[in-house]
């Protein structure tokens, strides 16, 4: 018997993504987000995370959707990204999901596209369709290692 597939699920427009529980710390609503200057488009800033610089990014930019004002009903998802904890700013975030192995179509059979490397899979959940998305490959390395100096720096200062 093949384990059940333990998923967090969250909105950006009209679409639902998942991502592994395991790579979830925490969700919690939008606080305060400091600006960073000549941080990459889809980084917004930074915030405190009871004592710990986060950097956050707006995940509603980086899939292209419409990066309005903040609502009662956004959140950020907390998330380790290669062992740094990252901020994922999201339309709303669901409940924990359990799926099936056998209800998980792999998504690369079906995104090729260099651009559309970060989903790798999309899950039936009862009448739903899930996109499950690999964060380390949503946020880019090069990204990556842009986000965390600024917060580094901002330790220190």
């Amino acid at each position: 018997m093949t384990k059940e597939l333990h998923i967090v699920g969250f909105q950006v427009g009209r679409e639902t993504f998942g991502v592994p529980i395991s790579q979830v710390h925490e969700i919690v609503r939008v606080s305060e987000i400091t600006s960073v200057p000549d941080a990459p488009e889809a980084v917004i800033g930074v915030m405190n995370l009871r004592g710990k610089i986060v950097p956050v990014v707006d995940l509603r930019r980086r899939f292209g959707a419409a990066s309005d004002a903040f609502t009662r009903k956004n959140r950020i998802v907390v998330a380790e990204v290669e062992g740094k904890l990252v901020g994922l700013v999201v339309d709303s975030a669901s409940e924990v999901m359990k799926l099936a192995p056998s209800d998980v179509q792999p998504g690369n059979s079906m995104f090729h596209d260099q651009d559309l490397n970060y989903i790798t899979g999309v899950g039936k959940l009862r009448e739903r369709l899930i996109l499950l998305v690999d964060l380390s490959r949503v946020l880019e390395r090069s990204e990556l290692r842009r986000m965390t100096a600024p917060a580094a720096a901002g330790v220190n200062a």
